[in-house]
């Protein structure tokens, strides 16, 4: 493996506060209306490219109900957002989440490859499928792709957008006023694609952009997410308890991306984490215990934990019997996480309320602590090969300049973490390749790329 050089930051701010920190909105410095301000957005980009973080990541879905997360109930769409903000910054990378499953191929690759010529070419896809049912009724459906079906999907559009994506060569544009000559006719290539889940003929209506594609991000850790992952992303969001976890998931990541022909340092392994800094140690658990406080509410809890089933109602059973026999419940939805549910609810007898509180409960974050307890623990996770880099997940701002303005230069001291940019765009600072069009590098058709 070569020599990686820096580890890789993405910020993920909450905005009003989402699954498992439903509270955020109640902290007195946290706007009432954060994550539908662009003031806020700005304010957060700016602070991170100020930084130099490689990227801010906007997480995204479709799906509410009356008890979703207070970020979930009201939020702007990522596009939008993002294109105002590749305005208003210069270097930061501008990832945005945009699932397969419901949205159109030809659309995707229009507006992302809109907001990479917009950013000059700082634009990254999150690639999801869509885990809440109900998003199948917002579109039309009567009910969601099963599991299959909606990874096979993915692999499809993913490609699909790709090739979309390449449907002008980098000069494909000469602008000639001399010679009369705008678009030269042979440098461009419609599609004409007949798959199992996708019909396309015809050419993108724009051109390339400075890093020729924008990076393709995914998180999953199912074993067709993997694989997807494995396949196509060249980012890949996960969330892992423990190093020796983090070593194994980018270990298995690696590996499979070699089996599809891809050299795996092309894929960069960025879990979340929840960063809490204080002065010390113990201040630093005391303020994560009064984070927790803050999200305490059983009733809340136990009806958002229908999500991953559905946001089924499970308001309806007696808390102290055990764990109600739900069926395939949760198959087309977040299937992963309820089949682990309601496996280990069967193999320790578990009721209703002990297994909420397992998969729920608060849970002590290893990058809490004083600034250089914190920068110790991601410099062991990192050079153990725990890790690419992180997507750093805060409260508030106080927190998140604590870690820019404490944690990061001890990094920095230490020759972990970049001081400046290394260039324009997100596959620049990522430390990812350029990738040429595929009608001038016939290679990239033969990997499948």
């Amino acid at each position: 493996m070569s020599q990686r050089r820096f580890i890789r930051l993405g910020a993920v701010p909450k905005g009003t506060g989402g699954p498992g920190d439903h509270g955020v909105w109640k902290d007195e410095s946290v706007p009432g209306d954060a994550s539908i301000s662009l003031d806020y957005y700005t304010h957060q980009a700016k602070l991170a490219e100020h930084a130099k973080f490689d990227l801010l990541f906007i997480v995204d879905s479709h799906f509410i109900t009356p008890d979703s997360p207070p970020h979930y109930l009201n939020r702007l769409e990522p596009f939008t957002l993002l294109s105002a903000l590749a305005a208003r910054t210069s270097r930061i990378g501008l990832v945005g989440t945009i699932t397969t499953s419901f949205e159109d191929p030809f659309l995707v690759a229009r507006r992302f490859a809109s907001l990479d010529l917009i950013s000059g070419g700082r634009a990254g896809w999150n690639v999801v499928t869509s885990g809440d049912e109900g998003t199948a009724r917002l579109f039309g459906r009567a009910e969601h792709y099963d599991y299959d079906s909606r990874y096979g999907r993915a692999l499809e559009h993913v490609r699909l957008v790709q090739q979309l994506w390449d449907s002008y060569e980098d000069d494909a544009f000469p602008a000639d006023r001399d010679a009369g000559v705008f678009l030269d006719q042979s440098k461009l290539h419609a599609v004409e694609h007949r798959g199992t889940h996708f019909d396309l003929e015809g050419a993108l209506n724009v051109s390339r952009s400075a890093q020729g594609q924008p990076v393709i991000f995914q998180a999953g850790d199912s074993d067709l997410g993997r694989d997807l992952g494995a396949a196509v992303g060249e980012g890949i969001f996960t969330h892992q308890s423990n190093a020796e976890a983090g070593r194994a998931f980018r270990e298995d990541l690696r590996a499979r991306a070699e089996r599809f022909g891809r050299n795996p340092d092309h894929v960069l392994i960025m879990p979340g984490v929840e960063v809490v800094v204080g002065d010390t140690d113990e201040d630093a658990r005391q303020r994560e215990a009064a984070n927790h406080r803050q999200d305490a509410d059983f009733e809340k809890t136990l009806k958002q934990f229908g999500r991953s089933f559905g946001w089924h109602d499970f308001t309806q059973y007696d808390l102290d019997a055990p764990f109600p026999d739900l069926d395939d419940l949760g198959d087309r939805s977040f299937k992963t996480r309820s089949d682990n549910i309601r496996a280990v609810a069967r193999s320790e007898g578990l009721t209703l309320r002990q297994v909420v509180d397992r998969f729920t409960a608060p849970k002590q974050s290893p990058f809490t602590g004083s600034a250089e307890t914190v920068a110790d623990t991601i410099q062991e996770w990192y050079e153990t090969g725990a890790l690419d880099g992180l997507n750093v997940h805060y409260r508030t701002h106080e927190q998140f300049t604590r870690f820019t303005d404490e944690v990061l230069p001890l990094l920095r001291e230490r020759g972990v973490a970049r001081t400046e940019y290394d260039g324009s765009t997100l596959r620049q600072n990522l430390g990812l390749p350029y990738i040429p069009n595929r009608h001038t590098a016939p290679s990239l058709v033969e990997q499948g790329a």
